[in-house]
């Protein structure tokens, strides 16, 4: 699968994944409209991108040697970006919305994506 593909397709389903999480009131993640949510996604989906770039050994050495805090501080500070930068997504809470939705947005779009998985969109 060409990478452009692959991050159109990331950038959906963490489109699918904001709206979903917005729907969940204790998150206080609010996003008013799925373009919002495309935007918000797209900018989610660059950084993780980016965080790709990196050897998987050196992104799991970080992960061991942290305990999975330097990745789940990443995801707070991109999810907190992209709230920022997007007018309509917003975080009800402030931090403490950045913090519950970036490890909702991971579960969620674990899921979906282990969705598209079994559906033969391995990505």
């Amino acid at each position: 699968m060409s990478p452009i593909i692959y991050f159109l397709i990331s950038v959906i389903v963490l489109a699918v994944g904001l709206l979903i999480i917005s729907k969940i009131p204790p998150v206080g993640v609010e996003i008013d409209s799925p373009i919002k949510a495309l935007l918000g996604g797209a900018i989610i989906g660059a950084f993780d991108g980016f965080w790709g770039f990196f050897p998987s050994a050196f992104r799991t050495g970080v992960f061991i040697l942290t305990l999975g805090i330097v990745p789940l501080l990443g995801s707070i500070i991109v999810f907190g970006l992209a709230a920022w930068l997007v007018d309509g997504f917003r975080l009800r809470w402030g931090i403490w919305s950045a913090i519950m939705g970036a490890i909702a947005l991971a579960i969620v779009s674990s899921l979906l994506k282990f969705i598209l998985g079994a559906l033969g969109l391995d990505i």
